[in-house]
C-alpha cells in the first residue's frame, strides 16, 4: 500500500496539472506549493481549494471519512485517500502560513506606504497653509502700507470753548501722539526717513497732495532724532546746513568708527622702516594716503598697537588723519618761535618739532593742568628737546610771551566736537544753541591773542593757524570773519589741495568772499574726523583795521547817519528761524570828529551814497582809512546812544498823534 502510495505521487510530481479556469470569487493566483503537484483529487479538495472564504466550514462537515471501505481498491484509495488528506492538511497549513506571512509583509509595506503617503500629505498641507498665510500677511502689509508713501494724518477734532465769544479748535495728531506713548518702532521710523528722502530728492512729483516741503523736512526732523538719538538742536542745524542725501550720509558716518592713524616720528625712524618692523609684529597697515609722507593707517593688529617697543621708543604716535592737518598748514620753519596755544597731550606740538627737526623754540601751552602730564610724558617719549611747556589761560598768552614776539601760532581751539561724534556719542544730546554760543565766544577771544602775538614784520612768518574739530558755521567761519573785521589780517590759501571751501553764506549770514580759502573736512567724504582749518597772515601790527571789509559792515540807515554810523560787529552770526533765542549784536558808535566843513562835506558824501545819486561827472570813493580812523577817535557810551535813540522815539510817537489829530480834525 505505500509503496503504490509512493509511486503514485512520483507519477503525480512528474506530471503537470492542466490550467483552471479563473471563477469570479476565485482569489488571485498564488504561487505554486507542493499540494498542486498532486494528480486530481475528489470534488471535496477542489472545493476546499477553490472556496478559501468557506473553508473551515467544509472542513468540519466533510473532514471525516468512513473507516469501513469495501474492496482493496477501496482501502487504498482511502488510505491515499486518507495519506493525501493529511498531506493535504499539512501543505494547507503551511500555505495558509505562507499566506499569512505574505500577507503580513504586504500589510507592513502597504502601511508603510500608507504612512509616507499621509506624511507627504501633511507636508503638501502645510505648505499650502504657509503660503496662505504669507498671501494673508502680503495683503495686510499692502493695505497698511500704501505705494504712495502718505505723512502722518491729522485728525481733526473740534471742541469749542466759549472764551471771549471765540471758538477754539484743537488739533488732535492722531499717529504721532500714538508713536509718542509707545516705545519707538525702529523698523517703521527707518521705513518713513527713507521714504521722505526719496520725496525730498524729488520733490514736486512725488510729494503728497496739500503737503509742503517743510511738512516733510520737519518730520525728518524728528524721525531722525528718535532713530539716531539726537537731539532737536544738533539735528535741526544739521538738516539745515545739508541736503538729504548728503546728511544722511553724514548720519551714517558718525555711526562707524574712523580708522586708526600712526604718525611716523622722523626724528627717530623712517616710514619704511617702521612699517616694516610693524609687519613682522602682525600689523595690518598701509600708508595713509598721497597727502601725507609720514602717515599710517592700521587695518587690524595682533598686539596691541600702543604698547609696543617702537611706541614705547617714540618711534610713532597715535594720532587721528585730520590732527596732521593744521601742522601741514601751518608749515614751520626751522630757527622758529612758534606757539601751540592748546598742546595737550602733544601730537601736533610734536609734529611741529619733528619738521622743526628740534630747531628753534616751541611753546607748548596747555591751559588745563590735569593735561600736563601726558603732554610732558609724550614731548619726552618722542625725543623732542626744542619745546618749552607753559600752563596760561590763552587769553593771557600776549601778557605773558608778549605781543609781535612769535612767527606762527597754530590755535586747536577749544569746540563744541560735533565733528567727533564717532568717537564721543554723547555730543548727540549734551550740545545746545548756548554752548555752541560760549565756545564761538571763547574761540574769538583766543584767536585775538594768538594774531597779538604774531609778528607782522617777520621774515619767514606772521601766519596764524585756526582749526576746530567741529562742523558748526558760528564756530568757524563766523569766528574767521569776526577775526577779519578786528585785526589788519587776511586769509591765505591752507596749502591743502583736497576738503571743501568754507561757506561764504549761510541763509541770512553774509560772510568775506576770502573765507573760500578755508577747508572743510567731513567724515562721510575724506574717511576722517570733522574738522575745519584756515589761515591767516597779519599784515602789520595794528590791532585795529585800516579798511572795513564791504562784506562783513552793515550801515544803518536813517536819520542819524549824518552825526553816526553804526557797524554790526557780527557777534551774532548763525541765528536759527525754528529757535527762540537769538544772539545779541554788539554795535559800535563811531561818531564823526574834524572840522565842521569836513564832516559836512563828508556827510553830504555818505548822503548820495546812500541815496545812489552821486554828483554827475564825479567818482565818490568809499569810505576811506582817514574816514574810519576819526569816526573811532571818540566813542560814545551806551547809556548816552539809548537815551538819543529813546528821544527819538518818542519824538516820532508826538508826531504821528499830532497828524492823527489833524486827520481827525479835518473830517
Amino acid at each position: 500500500m505505500a509503496a503504490t502510495a509512493l509511486s503514485k505521487r512520483k507519477e503525480a510530481k512528474s506530471q503537470k496539472p492542466p490550467p483552471r479556469k479563473k471563477q469570479r470569487n476565485e482569489p488571485p493566483p498564488r504561487k505554486k506549493q507542493k499540494n498542486e503537484s498532486f494528480p486530481a483529487k475528489n470534488p471535496m479538495k477542489d472545493d476546499l481549494i477553490s472556496d478559501s472564504d468557506d473553508m473551515d466550514e467544509m472542513v468540519e462537515e466533510h473532514g471525516q471519512l468512513h473507516e469501513d471501505q469495501q474492496g482493496s481498491d477501496s482501502g487504498s484509495e482511502m488510505s491515499s485517500d486518507g495519506d493525501d488528506q493529511l498531506a493535504d492538511d499539512f501543505l494547507l497549513g503551511s500555505d495558509d502560513g505562507n499566506s499569512d506571512g505574505e500577507k503580513g509583509s504586504d500589510l507592513d509595506s502597504d502601511s508603510d506606504e500608507s504612512d509616507i503617503e499621509v506624511k507627504a500629505r501633511a507636508d503638501e498641507e502645510e505648505k499650502v497653509r504657509e503660503e496662505e498665510d504669507a498671501l494673508e500677511e502680503l495683503k495686510l502689509n499692502i493695505k497698511e502700507e500704501p505705494d504712495e508713501f502718505r505723512l502722518p494724518t491729522k485728525e481733526i477734532g473740534t471742541s469749542f470753548r466759549r472764551f471771549h465769544m471765540v471758538m477754539i479748535s484743537s488739533y488732535v495728531t492722531k499717529e504721532l501722539e500714538e508713536e509718542a506713548n509707545r516705545p519707538p518702532d525702529l523698523q517703521s521710523l527707518q521705513r518713513r526717513i527713507k521714504e521722505i528722502v526719496r520725496v525730498l530728492s524729488n520733490f514736486k512729483p512725488l510729494r503728497q497732495e496739500g503737503a509742503t516741503r517743510k511738512d516733510y523736512v520737519e518730520q525728518l526732523t524728528m524721525d531722525l532724532g528718535s532713530y539716531y538719538g539726537y537731539n532737536e538742536f544738533l539735528i535741526g542745524a544739521l538738516v539745515e546746513m545739508f541736503p538729504v542725501n548728503e546728511l544722511m550720509e553724514l548720519i551714517e558716518a558718525f555711526e562707524k568708527p574712523r580708522p586708526i592713524c600712526l604718525r611716523t616720528n622722523t626724528l627717530k625712524a623712517r616710514r619704511r622702516d617702521l612699517a616694516g618692523v610693524l609687519l613682522n609684529r602682525g600689523v595690518n597697515l598701509d600708508p595713509l594716503s598721497k597727502w601725507s609722507k609720514v602717515g599710517l593707517v592700521v587695518y587690524d593688529s595682533q598686539v596691541p598697537i600702543g604698547a609696543t617697543p617702537e611706541y614705547m621708543a617714540g618711534y610713532y604716535m597715535l594720532q587721528s588723519a585730520s590732527s596732521f592737518l593744521p601742522v601741514m598748514a601751518l608749515a614751520p620753519q626751522e630757527k622758529e618761535r612758534i606757539v601751540d596755544m592748546a598742546a595737550a597731550p602733544g601730537g601736533k606740538t610734536t609734529y611741529i618739532s619733528a619738521i622743526m627737526k628740534n630747531s628753534g623754540i616751541v611753546y607748548a601751552n596747555e591751559m588745563k593742568e590735569s593735561r600736563l602730564k601726558s603732554l610732558t610724558a609724550n614731548l619726552q617719549r618722542m625725543g623732542v628737546t626744542n619745546s618749552l611747556v607753559s600752563n596760561y589761560d590763552g587769553r593771557e598768552l600776549p601778557k605773558a610771551l608778549g605781543q609781535n614776539t612769535v612767527d606762527r601760532v597754530l590755535l586747536d581751539a577749544p569746540c563744541s566736537g560735533t565733528g567727533v561724534i564717532s568717537k564721543d556719542e554723547s555730543v548727540k544730546t549734551s550740545k545746545t544753541l548756548e554752548d555752541i554760543h560760549k565756545c564761538a565766544h571763547l574761540q574769538k577771544e583766543l584767536l585775538l591773542a594768538a594774531i597779538d602775538m604774531v609778528d607782522a614784520n617777520s621774515k619767514s612768518g606772521g601766519y596764524i593757524v585756526y582749526s576746530t574739530c567741529s562742523i558748526m558755521i558760528p564756530e568757524n567761519e563766523a569766528v574767521i570773519d569776526y577775526a577779519l573785521r578786528k585785526r589788519d589780517v587776511k586769509l591765505v590759501p591752507c596749502g591743502l589741495d583736497f576738503g571743501r571751501p568754507g561757506f561764504v553764506r549761510f541763509r541770512e549770514n553774509r560772510f568775506h568772499p576770502s573765507l573760500e580759502k578755508t577747508r572743510r573736512f567731513y567724515p562721510h567724504v575724506q574717511n576722517m574726523d570733522g574738522f575745519f582749518v584756515a589761515k591767516l597772515k597779519k599784515m602789520s601790527n595794528s590791532k585795529l583795521t585800516p579798511t572795513a571789509p564791504e562784506p562783513s559792515a552793515t550801515v544803518e540807515q536813517g536819520s542819524e547817519l549824518i552825526d553816526s554810523v553804526d557797524i554790526n560787529s557780527d557777534e551774532g552770526e548763525f541765528q536759527r528761524h525754528s529757535s527762540k533765542e537769538s544772539i545779541t549784536t554788539e554795535r559800535t558808535k563811531i561818531t564823526i570828529t574834524g572840522s565842521k566843513e569836513s564832516n559836512m562835506k563828508k556827510s553830504r558824501e555818505i548822503g548820495k551814497l546812500q541815496n545812489g545819486f552821486p554828483e554827475k561827472g564825479k567818482h565818490v570813493p568809499k569810505y576811506t582809512a582817514g574816514f574810519w580812523k576819526e569816526r573811532k577817535q571818540q566813542r560814545l557810551s551806551r547809556e548816552e546812544i539809548a537815551k538819543a535813540r529813546e528821544e527819538k522815539r518818542q519824538a516820532l510817537r508826538e508826531d504821528k498823534k499830532e497828524a492823527e489829530g489833524k486827520k481827525r480834525a479835518a473830517k
